[in-house]
């Protein structure tokens, strides 16, 4: 098992790696809409979207990987009212085939933000 870490996503704020590369597998941890010097984005859900997906993308950048390479996506929204919007921002990170994905309403997320964003891909 090897940690994959780099600057150009936030830190983990917590006792966990930004990712961990696994059996030809990369797990990457929950981002929240942080920006790589650790300032919470306080825009809408479409703001927050990009920032947690931007953050992905260069962790599994910094891994070797790619968001092409993403396998599932484990979604997390405050609010299931911003889903619509939520979607928008995502697809613009995606092509066929999708990846598979599990999208659920939370009571909170750390930090207040409006949506967390986990994912698995492929290491190599």
């Amino acid at each position: 098992m090897e940690a994959i870490r780099t600057d150009r996503a936030p830190e983990a704020i917590g006792p966990y790696s930004q990712a961990v590369r696994a059996g030809g597998l990369l797990f990457v941890s929950g981002q929240i809409p942080l920006t790589p010097e650790g300032v919470l984005v306080e825009g809408d859900i479409r703001q927050q979207t990009e920032r947690v997906m931007e953050n992905l993308k260069a962790i599994l950048e910094a891994a070797g990987s790619g968001l092409g390479r993403v396998v599932q996506t484990a979604c997390f929204l405050a609010d299931m009212e911003d889903f619509p919007a939520f979607n928008e921002v995502y697809a613009r990170y995606f092509a066929p085939p999708y990846p598979a994905r599990a999208t659920v309403a939370v009571k909170a997320l750390p930090r207040g933000v409006r949506v967390e964003v986990a994912c698995i891909a492929l290491a190599e």
